[in-house]
């Protein structure tokens, strides 16, 4: 395929507990490469408030899951994005973000493919 191909990076950050839901929801629009990283942090929310001995306790990070998605054009992000907010929705804070952007460059470093082909090579096992 073309090199101006369009790349996008999708990163979502949601609850621990919605990580199968969304791997589930990208697994059924056929999203296959994802990266998953387990991390914490705090959003406006700044973490749920604990009471330690009838004492305020700072509020502390909470444990999300990170997924990392690249897909090749703005429908498939649209796409993803649709999909990650259906299954990580609680409709409650903490749920989460999604943040995209475009990607200057991609290169399989086994093979070399740059752009599209990099990303979406059929034979992909890296």
């Amino acid at each position: 395929m073309a090199d101006n191909t369009t790349l996008i990076k999708i990163e979502a950050i949601v609850r621990e507990e919605r990580y199968q839901d969304v791997k589930s929801a990208l697994s059924e629009i056929e999203v296959n490469g994802i990266t998953v990283y387990q991390v914490v942090g705090c959003g406006l929310q700044r973490g749920m408030l604990e009471y330690v001995r009838g004492q305020k306790v700072d509020p502390q990070v909470l444990p999300k899951v990170k997924f990392e998605i690249v897909v090749s054009s703005e429908e498939w992000e649209e796409k993803t994005i649709n999909a990650i907010k259906k299954a990580a929705f609680t409709g409650n804070p903490g749920d989460g973000k999604i943040f995209s952007y475009y990607i200057k460059q991609a290169v399989k470093i086994r093979t070399g493919e740059t752009g599209y082909d990099a990303v979406q090579s059929p034979d992909d096992d890296d």
